[in-house]
C-alpha cells in the first residue's frame, strides 16, 4: 500500500484550518482515501468540519430561510453562501433519510411493552402545501419552474389514556407520535404504522382514525387499519355546513338555518339533518353547482358523523391533534422569523363533544 502526507483545509466554526494527513492507495492501485476523512465522516470533497457542519445545520432549523442562515452564520465569524447551506442540509437530510429506511426494515419493537393495552389508539392525517426550490430556482430567464408546491403529509398517533385534561379545562396529549412525508399516502401510511407500533398500537383494543373528508385518507385507513372506526372530523363537517348555509341564505341569516343542523348532526339526530340537506332545492347556475357539490360531500361522509355515539364512548370527534402539528410545521416552512416568535395558538381537541 502506497502512502503520503497532504495538506486537508477545512473551514470550520473558528475559521480556514490546515491539517497534515495520510493519504494512502490499494497495494492494487485503488483509489486514494483518506482515513482522518473516513474517520470524522467527511466526504472526499466535504470542507467543511463536523463540527461546523452541525452548527450550520442548526442554525438553518432555527431561521426562515436559507440565506438567513447565512446571515447568521456571518455574525458569527463563519461566511458562507445560502447555497452552501442548502447543498450542506441537503446532504445531511439524504443521510437522516438512509438512516430510516434502514430503520423501517427492522421490525418496530414497543418502547413501553410494561404498559397494559391501551383502550383506543387514535390515528389522525391530514396534508397541507409546503414550498420548494424548483428546478428553474435562481435563474434570470428560464422556461422552468422557480417555485414548486407539494403536498406535506402529516399522520398522528396516541393512545386514549395520554389525553389528560389540566386544570384549565384543555386538553393536552402527554405523548404522541408525529410522522411526515412529502411522498406518498402509502408511504406515510408505512411510516406511521412503525412509529404507532412502537407507541403500542399493536395491542390497542379499539382504533378511531379520524380525517377531513379527502378520499386518501380512508383509502390509507382501509390498506393500513381496516378495523378503525371511521369518524370525520366534527369541524370540517361544519365548515361544509356554513358554507351551503352562505350560499343558500346568506352571510347574514346563515346562522338562523345552520346552527339547528349542527346541533343535529352533534347531539344524535345526524339522520334528520343529513335528510334536509339531500332534499334542498338546487338553484340554477354557479350556486347551484357548489350545493349539489355540498349534497355530495355529506352523502360520502354518512357514515363518520355518528358524533354522539363516538362522544359517549368517551372517544375524540376532532383532528385538533394533527391539525395543530399542521400549524407548527407550516410555521416552520411559512412564517417570517418575528412571528415564529410569538406564542402559536392551541388546536382544539374535542373529547366527548366538549371543546378543549
Amino acid at each position: 500500500m502506497r502512502c503520503q502526507k497532504r495538506q486537508l483545509t477545512l473551514q470550520s466554526s473558528v475559521g480556514s484550518i490546515q491539517i497534515e494527513t495520510d493519504y494512502g492507495q490499494g497495494a492494487k492501485g485503488g483509489d486514494w482515501i483518506c482515513p482522518q476523512r473516513e474517520v470524522w465522516g467527511i466526504g472526499a470533497h466535504q470542507k467543511i468540519t463536523p463540527a461546523l457542519q452541525d452548527r450550520l445545520c442548526f442554525t438553518a432549523t432555527r431561521t426562515g430561510s436559507y440565506r438567513g442562515a447565512a446571515e447568521v452564520a456571518g455574525k458569527w465569524g463563519c461566511g458562507v453562501e445560502d447555497s452552501t447551506v442548502h447543498a450542506l442540509v441537503q446532504r445531511v437530510g439524504q443521510k437522516a433519510v438512509e438512516q430510516r429506511e434502514q430503520r423501517l426494515k427492522d421490525i418496530p419493537q414497543e418502547r413501553r411493552p410494561e404498559r397494559p393495552p391501551s383502550e383506543l389508539g387514535v390515528l389522525l392525517v391530514d396534508g397541507w402545501q409546503v414550498r420548494h426550490r424548483g428546478p428553474g430556482w435562481g435563474a434570470k430567464k428560464t422556461p422552468q419552474n422557480r417555485v414548486e408546491w407539494h403536498e406535506m403529509k402529516m399522520g398522528v398517533y396516541y393512545q386514549m389514556e395520554q389525553a389528560v385534561v389540566k386544570e384549565n379545562g384543555r386538553a393536552e396529549l402527554a405523548e404522541k407520535v408525529v410522522v411526515s412525508t412529502l411522498a406518498d399516502p402509502v408511504e406515510l401510511g408505512r411510516r406511521l404504522h412503525w412509529q404507532a407500533m412502537r407507541a403500542g398500537l399493536g395491542r390497542a383494543r379499539n382504533l378511531e382514525m379520524l380525517g377531513d373528508g379527502a378520499p386518501w385518507i380512508w383509502h390509507l385507513k382501509e390498506d393500513r387499519w381496516a378495523s378503525a372506526v371511521e369518524v370525520l372530523d366534527f369541524y370540517h363537517g361544519s365548515e361544509h355546513l356554513w358554507e351551503l348555509g352562505r350560499i343558500l341564505k346568506g352571510a347574514a341569516e346563515s346562522k338562523v338555518w345552520v346552527e339547528p343542523l349542527l346541533h343535529q348532526l352533534r347531539h344524535g339526530d345526524e339522520q334528520k339533518a343529513l335528510n334536509k340537506i339531500a332534499g334542498l332545492s338546487v338553484p340554477k347556475g354557479s350556486r347551484g353547482q357548489t350545493v349539489r357539490r355540498e349534497q355530495n360531500y355529506f352523502a360520502g361522509q354518512e357514515h363518520r358523523m355518528k358524533y354522539q355515539k363516538i362522544a359517549a364512548r368517551g372517544w375524540p370527534i376532532g383532528s385538533g391533534a394533527v391539525e395543530s402539528a399542521c400549524l407548527q410545521r407550516q410555521g416552520r416552512c411559512k412564517r417570517p422569523k418575528t412571528i415564529l416568535d410569538r406564542p402559536r395558538p392551541r388546536a382544539s381537541l374535542r373529547f366527548g363533544g366538549s371543546k378543549a
